[in-house]
């Protein structure tokens, strides 16, 4: 189901908390309204559908890659400076985010998958990564 996205401040503001098996609706609802979105969205955090629970999905070359409770367990030294907008909010704001990092996760399927991702893919997962602890860029 395509959900409304949620630009609430203090809602966005929150922590989220890990996905279970029982969460499997977000999978769906993510997918869903990244889609109907796609001419302006690359990646989306479940807290921007009004869900704190750690799962997003994110554009990953020509498919869109489910991640729940995706952890960064490594990250390259060299990091930059870009702008960076978001479906919940008007605008840009400059972000620091790193080259490369490596995440582990679990897909769709509730499989552990552990990949590398580099360059603009490491920087929507950065992103949405963020909206779990409550970062409005």
């Amino acid at each position: 189901m395509v959900r409304e996205i949620v630009t609430d401040m203090f809602f966005l503001g929150q922590k989220s908390t890990p996905a279970t098996k029982d969460d499997r609706q977000i999978v769906t609802d993510l997918l869903d309204t990244i889609k109907a979105n796609s001419d302006r969205c690359v990646g989306m955090a479940a807290n921007m559908i009004g869900v704190s629970k750690t799962v997003l999905v994110a554009l990953i070359g020509k498919e869109h890659v489910i991640m729940i409770n995706p952890v960064i367990t490594d990250k390259s030294k060299l990091s930059y400076e870009t702008d960076e907008g978001c479906l919940s909010l008007e605008g840009t704001r400059p972000v620091t985010r790193y080259k490369a990092i490596t995440v582990e996760y679990y897909d769709k399927k509730w499989k552990k998958k552990k990949q590398t991702f580099k360059d603009f893919e490491a920087q929507i997962i950065q992103h949405e990564m963020d909206h779990f602890e409550g970062i409005i860029i």
